[in-house]
């Protein structure tokens, strides 16, 4: 079974909107998949699948020691795809104990699917972490946006950072100093990683080479969601370099999504967008990660090329050009054909207004924070 657990950095980016199409799109191509809502404390894909409300979940299986993970898994509606739905309402549920992280990624690793996808809540705390290093082969989704790429960076690096504290052994020479690093304050955020590799692995050779055999298993891929522009698709590339060269990580680009607002439409309708309009742009896109997904089924789980790498990156710029240009294409003819007024167009474009603004406001403030945090490292 292969897992693709889904995370972001932040919320608002569509991680659950793209878990949920994704997981569809697989089950038509005639796999097995197991959709897991594992954003416990704010689930919310039963109601993306038209479900409504659900009567029991993984809190009712981590709350109940006679429940079993089967007693849990439900049909979704949609052919070949089974649902475990999360649990929003029962209290502390976001806050599991480590046996029951334990107990629940065991059990769904032995659930009999082709393809297990786990939904996760958004943000970088620790359980939400050893969700996502469950499999090598996890997926970011972010948004063009300053902050959604940076949250999306910084979720990575985090991700290190945990596969990092759990390379080394507690009281080892290494341990300590990452310990005293924390007691004296210090955050790791603030530190180079490289850097602190090369002490790591001075520290503690037999640590380090566990570390280096678990980073060479992290294959991340990318998703970059909701563009308006084929030029915002740069941004997917700054995060490359970025885990390259502070990391030390190799990001595959697994494709672009554009906005689209019948998407709305679809979620008002409780219909996941490709089942809604399984030919428009986003439904597409959709289509085109699931295939590449496919394709990479039961390939070697070792280092990944570079020429590969690189040639994602170049597919997704051209994909985002070519998607663009059907977009461009079927706001015309919704516009020639009546389906879309004027006045929806200029609605649409005071949005736009509004979101740019909300944006140079959040760059404003990413700078003054720049500012501040450079200050500190030259008064250090």
């Amino acid at each position: 079974m292969q897992v693709l657990p889904i995370a972001s950095g932040k919320g608002g980016v569509g991680k659950s909107l793209v878990a949920t199409n994704l997981s569809i799109a697989l089950a038509q191509a005639g796999k097995q998949v197991v959709l897991a809502d594992l954003d416990l404390g704010a689930s919310n894909i039963h109601l993306v699948l038209g479900l409504g409300s659900v009567r029991e979940g993984i809190g009712t299986y981590l709350e109940n020691p006679g429940k079993k993970i089967n007693d849990v898994v439900i049909d979704s509606g949609y052919e070949n795809l089974r649902f475990i739905p999360g649990d929003a309402e029962i209290p502390g549920i976001a806050n599991i104990k480590t046996s029951q992280k334990r107990k629940l990624l065991k059990d769904l690793g032995s659930l009999d699917a082709d393809y297990l996808i786990m939904d996760l809540g958004a943000g970088t705390n620790n359980n939400i972490l050893d969700f996502f290093l469950y499999s090598g082969q996890g997926i970011v989704v972010t948004a063009p946006t300053l902050t959604a790429t940076l949250n999306a960076y910084l979720f990575l690096k985090n991700a290190i950072f945990r596969i990092m504290s759990n390379s080394f052994k507690r009281n080892s020479a290494a341990w300590d100093y990452l310990d005293k690093l924390r007691q004296d304050g210090q955050s790791l955020q603030k530190v180079y990683v490289p850097k602190l590799l090369e002490r790591m692995s001075a520290e503690d050779p037999e640590g380090f080479e566990v570390f280096e055999r678990k980073m060479s298993l992290f294959h991340p891929g990318l998703i970059m969601n909701m563009l308006d522009d084929p030029k915002e698709g740069v941004r997917a590339q700054k995060i490359r370099r970025s885990c390259k060269e502070y990391l030390g990580l190799d990001l595959e680009h697994l494709g672009i999504i554009y906005r689209d607002h019948l998407q709305d439409v679809a979620l008002n309708s409780r219909l996941p967008i490709i089942a809604y309009k399984p030919q428009t742009v986003l439904s597409q896109a959709i289509y085109r990660i699931a295939d590449k997904i496919l394709q990479q089924e039961g390939e070697n789980t070792g280092p990944l090329d570079y020429m590969t790498l690189d040639d994602s990156y170049l597919t997704a710029e051209l994909e985002a050009e070519i998607d663009f240009d059907a977009r461009v294409f079927e706001m015309e003819g919704m516009l020639n054909s009546g389906a879309l007024s004027y006045g929806d167009l200029v609605e649409t474009i005071k949005s736009q207004q509004y979101e740019i603004s909300q944006l140079r406001k959040e760059n404003a403030l990413l700078k003054k924070k720049i500012v501040s945090l450079m200050q500190d490292r030259q008064d250090f």
